[in-house]
């Protein structure tokens, strides 16, 4: 059995863990810190959920995202920015589909398309400070998770300019 837990990516001055969005998750550990105040931090929980990623964008000013892994197989991506907005996506799209198939369900009823994806994310990237190239973005949201999605979602971040690999 693989991973199933939350990955939470923000920027701040104070530790994640002590704003308002993420009080009271029992467990969430810092994971690493990156250049200009980018935090990750790990929820390793297979329930519930990790709060409202507009919530933590809002307080600290900055964007932020998350991602829920699913066994090591698949990753939801949802990110919130105070400009931008709000986008979804899903990393291991092939896996995803296996998982929501199983209750009648489409990627298209849940995630943008990579390419819409990929838009969003160079939208949020830049409202974080960094130009990045959405082919290479795109080149990840559609990118098998070999061996594991947590490995896909860390180039992801590098992509985006948060956290280098």
């Amino acid at each position: 059995m693989g991973y199933w837990g939350y990955f939470v990516v923000g920027r701040a001055e104070r530790p994640l863990d002590g704003l308002r969005p993420l009080a009271g998750l029992t467990g969430l550990r810092r994971h690493t810190g990156a250049p200009g105040g980018w935090q990750v931090w790990e929820y390793p929980n297979g329930e519930g959920d990790v709060g409202s990623m507009n919530a933590l964008a809002r307080e600290t000013g900055a964007p932020a995202l998350f991602g829920y892994v699913m066994d090591g197989d698949c990753m939801v991506v949802e990110a919130a920015a105070p400009l931008s907005g709000t986008w979804t996506a899903c990393l291991g799209r092939e896996a995803m589909a296996g998982y929501l198939g199983q209750d009648g369900l489409a990627l298209d009823d849940y995630f943008l398309p990579p390419d819409d994806a990929a838009g969003r994310a160079a939208a949020w990237a830049a409202e974080a400070g960094h130009m990045v190239a959405e082919p290479e973005l795109l080149a990840v949201l559609t990118a098998d998770p070999d061996p594991l999605a947590e490995n896909l979602f860390f180039r992801l971040l590098d992509r985006l300019g948060v956290v280098p690999l």
